[in-house]
């Protein structure tokens, strides 16, 4: 059990009966009335983001999931495949476990979330941040950089991104995997 003081970005509840994580939260101390907390919860099955308010001080049921890095394999009609690189055990994971499917290369580690008691995998997670190559774009122009206008481009992977108007085919850049927006150009 914890409380609302205990809430953390990534912190699993067992919340209606399903597991969900925190992906926001923010402690409201209003003027008139008791203090509160706002959260944006995950389904961890669904993938679905709920808004709900917890009273402050309010206990919670929370589940332990352990974070384990795995690389990964391939697709196939099973779904994903990611290999644990210690034991070399393989696990496959549908769907709808993988939210950032189209900007994952082969070879990329991501962290896989487990439910400690029954060891059943519940979702996979990438870094922060993601390197790409972009593959095609319209040419953009030289100095180019003044404003904060955007294009389309395809990454490697084939999903498709805004880039700023400076940005040409076969340029590496670092894509932010939570809203899929260009953080820099790599080198």
């Amino acid at each position: 059990m914890a409380t609302t003081a205990d809430f953390r970005n990534g912190l699993v509840l067992n919340y209606n009966g399903e597991l969900h994580v925190i992906t926001e939260f923010q402690h409201v101390k209003p003027g008139k009335g008791p203090a509160f907390v706002r959260t944006k919860l995950r389904n961890i099955k669904t993938g679905r983001v709920i808004d709900n308010t917890f009273n402050a001080g309010v206990k919670v049921e929370t589940a332990r999931v352990e974070q384990r890095p795995h690389q990964y394999l391939y697709k196939d009609d099973y779904g994903y495949t990611f290999m644990d690189n210690e034991s070399f055990e393989q696990v496959v994971l549908p769907e709808a476990m993988v939210p950032f499917a189209d900007i994952m290369k082969e070879g990329q580690v991501a962290t896989i979330l487990f439910h400690a008691e029954t060891e059943q995998p519940l979702t996979a997670e990438l870094p922060t941040t993601v390197e790409l190559v972009v593959t095609y774009t319209e040419p953009g122009l030289k100095g180019d950089t003044a404003t904060n206008t955007l294009k389309p481009a395809i990454v490697e992977t084939g999903a498709r991104i805004q880039v700023p108007l400076f940005i040409d085919t076969d340029t590496k850049i670092r894509i932010k995997t939570s809203d899929y927006s260009y953080v820099e150009r790599v080198k």
